[in-house]
């Protein structure tokens, strides 16, 4: 596997220097960390979607390929949406070849990515482990491991014992859901989705790049078959070329150019609990009943697990999935039944037949899609900007998203990674 091309630094870069002569001066020469430029009349690329693929897509742009007439537009602040709304984890332990190259690419970036955007974003190589509970679902976890170590992913087979000593505090021997071992990825953590998103941005901008906040699509213009612009609350954008990025409302946005898209919208909720002292020094995922966990830098527990089984847009969830999956943590971890919750939100997640996301081109000349995410869309960041910002400069697929099409789905060929696309048939 190919490591991530060299990327220039930025000026006003930050370091310990710096930080030490601003704290002497009072702090007044810090700039600001991106500007508020007004709309130009035309750009060579518009980015819909101001969150991290969309911010990570435009930073690869100007940086990789040398075009900075770029701009990205977005509703609202940037950050507001999937950006800031998921629980942080960043993995690459996927079965099937076409999903794990794409994402042990992605962490490969993201092990490097504090050093090129020259920005904090809390890169956390605490360890993904993923437990298992019967003779099955250890064969599912070997056969995962094997796929992932033949593609040269980092991969160990742990048994109860060794989880035990790992990770004492857990309900070993729950008798309906015992934890016989679990498959540990060592490089899998997790990052601070803020951050993520103001280092892309701050990124881009420094390399010319227009960041339109409050700048809200209503429209895509074509003329015949190709795109040509985009229609905004502030003004009509003229594009050669336009991405879209908005992760949960990719088929909302993509019908205003005439696309009916195999995706469905479903809401995935997360919690943060009050803080305590260090205790989850890894990502635990809870195979049974589908629930993740990790404590954040400030020593609150955050966690999640599957979607509410609805089709929203409404980012807020419902309160059987909350009951349901608070039972399910205490299950795995009794200690958890004497933490309060301190807030809750929900992410919109674009949700594949397949559950294997698209970074493509469309039939439209100059449209582009980035969506179909499903409950990987964080921790595909870096490397879903780096091969959208590939397949829009050079009108054709990076190796690591060739399979990644949505033409797939018409020619009968799924990455079909078991249990993570929804099921239509229980609407």
């Amino acid at each position: 596997m190919t490591m991530p091309a060299r990327i220039e630094p930025i000026a006003d870069r930050y370091s310990a220097w710096r930080l030490l002569k601003e704290g002497i001066s009072g702090n007044r020469g810090w700039k600001q960390a991106w500007r508020k430029p007004e709309p130009k009349a035309r750009y060579d690329v518009v980015i819909i979607g101001g969150g991290g693929h969309g911010l990570a897509t435009a930073h690869y742009l100007a940086n990789v390929h040398g075009i900075t007439n770029v701009a990205v537009v977005q509703k609202g602040p940037i950050g507001l949406g999937n950006g800031g709304r998921n629980t942080t984890i960043v993995r690459s332990n996927y079965l099937l070849p076409s999903n794990t190259r794409f994402y042990e690419y992605s962490l490969k970036l993201w092990e490097g990515l504090e050093q090129d955007l020259n920005y904090n974003v809390m890169v956390s190589q605490r360890g993904q482990l993923s437990l298992f509970h019967s003779d099955s679902e250890r064969d599912a976890a070997v056969r995962r491991g094997n796929s992932m170590r033949i593609q040269g992913v980092d991969a160990v087979l742990v048994d109860g014992e060794a989880v035990r000593a790992m990770l004492p505090f857990l309900a070993m021997d729950n008798p309906m859901f015992p934890i016989l071992g679990g498959l540990l990825q060592p490089r899998g953590g997790t990052a601070r989705h803020d951050a993520v998103i103001w280092g892309f941005a701050r990124a881009a901008d420094r390399r010319g790049v227009d960041i339109l906040e409050h700048c809200e699509v209503t429209g895509i213009r074509r003329d015949g078959g190709r795109v040509v612009g985009v229609e905004t609350t502030r003004g009509f954008i003229g594009a050669r070329k336009v991405g879209i990025a908005v992760a949960g409302n990719t088929s909302r946005v993509a019908a205003m150019a005439g696309l009916r898209l195999p995706v469905e919208s479903h809401l995935l909720q997360a919690f943060v609990s009050e803080a305590i002292k260090p205790l989850i020094n890894c990502v635990i995922s809870f195979g049974a009943g589908h629930f993740y966990i990790s404590q954040t830098d400030r020593g609150g527990l955050i966690f999640g697990g599957d979607l509410d089984g609805y089709n929203s847009y409404s980012q807020r969830g419902n309160l059987p999935l909350v009951e349901r999956l608070m039972g399910v943590g205490v299950s795995m971890i009794p200690a958890l039944s004497r933490l309060r919750v301190l807030r809750q939100w929900a992410g919109i997640a674009d949700m594949t037949m397949d559950g294997s996301p698209f970074i493509c081109r469309t039939l439209i000349e100059g449209l582009y899609l980035n969506g179909g995410w499903c409950y990987g869309g964080f921790k595909a960041t870096p490397a879903s900007g780096w091969c959208f910002a590939y397949t829009i400069a050079k009108d054709e697929p990076h190796p690591f998203n060739a399979d990644l099409t949505i033409d797939r789905f018409l020619e009968g060929r799924m990455i079909d990674e078991r249990g993570a696309g929804p099921n239509p048939w229980a609407q």
